[in-house]
């Protein structure tokens, strides 16, 4: 994609702008090719939150809106890139079928002797082109159809797969038969020509499905950032296992737990497990445990209650208690300092003082919002307000401060 200098001039001086106001100002030098000169302006706008380390090097080109928003950050890629260094996923080559923008390309590659980079849309290659150069990669950019290179190429140690989870109207898909690429229909060719596939599928989508579907699953990696559940990752080998590792990312911490075949039904995010010590009175409990983003949508409940000294509020509620605070736990830490009924009373008693606080439900007939209105809470402040259902099946409100 060549930009001419004008534009770039224009680029580095309006960096900082805000883009709408720009476009309504327009450019006052003719040269300046306004459209792409914004897109540029948006693009490092993004990449300086989502790609610092792009965003510092000068003249790196970034692509259209809708491709910045789709590719992975810096974060996320540095994690897959770890996934594939050395052990039993190095080797020779390294071939990403779904370039894109080159982001997770420029990451997971740089362990590999030869890197080939696929991608059918002329405009992206191009710009990968470029940029790849530009970041010191030494690699092979391919502009043509993934399923027609995928047929001629060479063996490789791994693939990766990150495929389109839009239709041809735009809206968003989230099942592996309906991305573009179609994995499902590509499996036995894919297996054929690699040693590992890794692949990349919408956090949206039913993990355990995933791993039925297609059946040769050795790794799952549910990776969240800043506890928002980003990408989830399979690593795909050449036949069926008997189980797989199961991996709970969430910025610098990690849980971890291996699954049979027979225990994989037990990881389910909207049902609960029966623990055998439940809670006497959660009241005598000082501590309250929420699991990150990533365990919610693992659904690992069992293995955190054998990990760690905690109990579950019930069996459907997802929230631990524990009466030791625990410094490594996988999620959010809070020191109860009530817990009262729903009755007026009691919630009179122990909310006294409290008009503003961060509400939380967990297996709970009312919505955060509909909580808040019936109590006339601000939003806010240091206190937090769980309100969940307790293995009695009553309803109860754990009022909490935040630990550290």
């Amino acid at each position: 994609m060549l930009i001419n200098e004008k534009t770039w001039d224009f680029v580095r001086q309006h960096r900082a702008d805000d883009v709408r106001r720009l476009a309504l100002q327009g450019a006052k030098d003719g040269e300046v090719e306004l459209t792409t000169a914004l897109q540029q302006i948006a693009g490092w706008q993004t990449a300086r939150r989502k790609l610092p380390s792009w965003a510092a090097v000068e003249g790196v080109v970034y692509p259209p809106h809708l491709n910045m928003e789709q590719c992975s950050s810096e974060q996320t890629a540095r994690y897959k890139a770890q996934m594939v260094s050395g052990g039993c996923l190095g080797g020779q080559s390294f071939v990403d079928l779904t370039g894109g923008f080159g982001v997770d390309f420029y990451f997971m590659s740089q362990g590999f002797g030869r890197r080939v980079y696929v991608e059918q849309d002329a405009a992206l290659c191009a710009i990968a082109e470029h940029n790849l150069r530009l970041l010191g990669l030494s690699c092979s950019v391919c502009c043509a159809d993934n399923a027609t290179y995928l047929a001629e190429m060479e063996h490789a140690a791994v693939i990766y797969l990150d495929p389109a989870r839009r239709n041809e109207h735009g809206g968003r898909t989230y099942g592996i038969e309906d991305c573009t690429p179609n994995v499902l229909e590509l499996l036995p060719l894919l297996q054929e020509k690699a040693d590992t596939i890794v692949l990349k599928l919408s956090p949206m989508l039913d993990w355990r499905k995933a791993v039925d579907d297609l059946g040769c699953v050795s790794e799952v990696h549910i990776v969240s950032v800043d506890n928002e559940c980003k990408e989830l990752l399979l690593v795909l080998g050449k036949s069926a296992t008997d189980g797989l590792i199961l991996t709970c990312v969430n910025n610098d911490s990690t849980f971890t737990v291996v699954c049979s075949v027979q225990t994989l039904g037990l990881l389910r995010p909207n049902s609960g497990f029966a623990p055998s010590k439940l809670p006497a009175s959660a009241d005598a409990l000082c501590f309250l445990y929420e699991p990150n983003a990533s365990i919610m949508k693992a659904g690992c409940f069992e293995a955190l209650a054998e990990r760690f000294p905690v109990s579950p509020v019930s069996a459907n509620s997802h929230l631990f208690l524990s009466s030791v605070p625990i410094a490594d736990f996988p999620g959010r830490g809070f020191q109860i300092t009530a817990v009262s009924s729903l009755n007026k009373r009691d919630l009179k008693t122990a909310l006294a003082g409290v008009s503003q606080a961060n509400i939380t439900v967990r297996n709970f007939p009312l919505t955060a919002q509909q909580l808040r209105q019936r109590l006339k809470m601000k939003d806010g402040g240091p206190v937090y307000l769980f309100a969940t259902t307790i293995a009695d099946g009553s309803h109860k409100l754990f009022i909490c401060r935040k630990i550290g």
